[in-house]
């Protein structure tokens, strides 16, 4: 009985070690890996991103397909690959979806993703989605689109990264992410509208959509004001997602948190008016960051020398603190309100 009670004794201890010594995500504090988001590194990318050479981005013409391939490039230099159950990078969209009355004719484009496997619940997905597609030329002039939304472009380079570094060190997230650069954001929101008509993963799978859309620049009335962004969305179909929000940002961040345009009287309607809305109509919580309308709004002004990079890599550290929560929470946002 003695012999028998002292095995039990020795498996309770080794059950217990092998549980003590099974890391996970959630046990890991993020800040070491917030920190490599970096205002030199999104300085380096969005240049290229919002240079004269990607002729800004138009939906399908040939600027935007090469800022497309600088996209995979550095995707693939991090070893982040395309998800599983693609074939490569591209989710492609024949011009025929971009039909809209009264719009030019669009080429055919691509939305771009980018994949990282959760460790314990990879079926459940995490999106973070911004557009690279910008308004391309006119009269010669090339719109770069610097902030609008070459800002949010690179924004997900570096989350992506974020994330990869991570993994690496065994510290990767519970659910899988993907990484989504949506086109033809500018003339409708098709992009996102064709992942979520067209979704790689089930939209029952999808736990929550973090949109980064204009995040690079200080808006009319924050011109003063290095400390904050514009929470969109947070709390419209989820309180788990506005509170997991709130609660990261005051733990990590110390951002204000400005939810003018949330208010459901805003004449704006900006909830109405970026890739998240489409993963939100269809009961996905979403919440959209967003530094306001400056004067180079859709102006060939919008260029990379006007971005403010030290309060772009502040606000990507916020984009991923939370991503971190929501992608290592025991469980995923609940639904609890109707969208309005």
């Amino acid at each position: 009985m003695k012999k028998i009670l002292f095995s039990i004794f020795i498996l309770a201890l080794l059950i217990l070690s092998c549980s003590s010594n099974k890391n996970t995500a959630n046990d890991y504090n993020p800040t070491d890996y917030m920190n490599t988001i970096k205002a030199k590194n999104l300085s380096k990318h969005l240049y290229i991103i919002a240079s004269d050479e990607m002729e800004g981005r138009n939906t399908g013409e040939p600027g935007q397909k090469k800022a497309g391939e600088y996209l995979i490039n550095h995707y693939k230099s991090i070893g982040v690959n395309f998800p599983k159950g693609a074939t490569e990078y591209y989710q492609r969209i024949p011009s025929e979806f971009f039909k809209k009355q009264f719009s030019p004719k669009l080429g055919d484009s691509e939305n771009i993703w980018a994949f990282i496997e959760g460790s314990e619940k990879p079926e459940e997905i995490l999106v973070i989605s911004a557009h690279y597609d910008h308004v391309g030329m006119k009269n010669g002039e090339v719109y770069n689109g610097a902030d609008d939304d070459g800002s949010g472009t690179v924004t997900l380079l570096e989350l992506a990264a974020a994330f990869q570094k991570a993994k690496k060190d065994g510290k990767g997230p519970k659910r899988s992410i993907l990484f989504l650069h949506v086109t033809g954001e500018e003339h409708g929101l098709h992009g996102s509208r064709f992942y979520t008509e067209n979704p790689l993963f089930p939209l029952a799978n999808t736990i929550a959509d973090i949109n980064i859309d204009m995040v690079g620049r200080r808006g009319y009335g924050k011109e003063a004001n290095d400390n904050y962004i514009y929470v969109i969305g947070s709390d419209r179909l989820s309180s788990d997602l506005h509170n997991l929000s709130e609660a990261a940002n005051s733990k990590y961040i110390g951002m204000q948190l400005d939810y003018t345009y949330n208010d459901l009287k805003d004449p704006n309607r900006f909830y109405y008016r970026s890739d998240h809305y489409n993963f939100a109509k269809n009961g996905i919580p979403s919440i959209f960051y967003f530094n306001g309308v400056h004067d180079d709004y859709h102006k060939p002004t919008d260029t990379p020398d006007k971005i403010d990079y030290t309060l772009l890599a502040k606000r990507a550290q916020l984009a991923f603190v939370v991503a971190w929560e929501l992608a290592n929470n025991p469980e995923r946002p609940k639904v609890d309100k109707d969208g309005k």
